[in-house]
C-alpha cells in the first residue's frame, strides 16, 4: 500500500441494505493494494442491526460476504474521516449536509457517477424481493 489512507463513507437510511452493499462492492473493485478504506453508516441507523438476509444473498451470488455487517449511525468521527461520502438518494444528501453542514463539498450522489447517471438515485429495497435487491446491486 503506497500512501495515506483515505475513507469513503457510504451513507443510506438504515445502514442495512444499500449502504453496506455498496461498501463491499466499493471496496471489491477498488481491490486489495488500494489506499481506500471504505465504510458505511444510516442517516437513522440503529445500533449494531445485521444486514438484511435479501441483501446477503445478493451478494453471495457475487461471492462477496456481507455476513459480519452491523449497522451504525452516521456521526462526527465518521464524516470527519471521510474524504468522500457517497449517498444513495439525494434526501441522504440534505440530512447529511444539515447535520453536517461541513460535509457539503465532499457529499455525492452515488449514481451522478458513471455514465448511467440516475439523479433520483438508488430506491430503498428493504421489504420488497431478491430480486429487487440483484437490482440495487447491479
Amino acid at each position: 500500500m503506497k500512501g495515506p489512507r483515505k475513507t469513503i463513507l457510504c451513507v443510506c437510511t438504515g445502514n442495512i441494505c444499500r449502504s453496506p452493499m455498496a461498501e463491499v462492492l466499493l471496496r471489491h473493485r477498488l481491490g486489495p493494494g488500494t489506499t481506500w478504506v471504505v465504510k458505511s453508516a444510516g442517516v437513522a441507523a440503529p445500533h449494531g442491526r445485521p444486514a438484511s438476509e435479501e441483501a446477503v444473498q445478493a451478494l453471495a451470488e457475487w461471492k462477496l460476504d456481507l455476513r459480519g455487517h452491523r449497522s451504525k449511525l452516521v456521526s462526527p468521527r465518521l464524516v470527519d474521516e471521510a474524504a468522500l461520502i457517497v449517498v444513495m438518494t439525494a434526501s441522504h444528501a440534505h440530512a447529511v449536509v444539515a447535520q453536517y453542514p461541513e460535509a457539503r463539498g465532499k457529499v455525492r450522489l452515488l449514481t451522478s457517477f458513471g455514465s448511467a447517471r440516475q439523479p433520483e438515485g438508488i430506491p430503498d429495497p428493504i421489504g420488497l424481493s431478491l430480486d429487487v435487491y440483484r437490482h440495487t446491486r447491479d
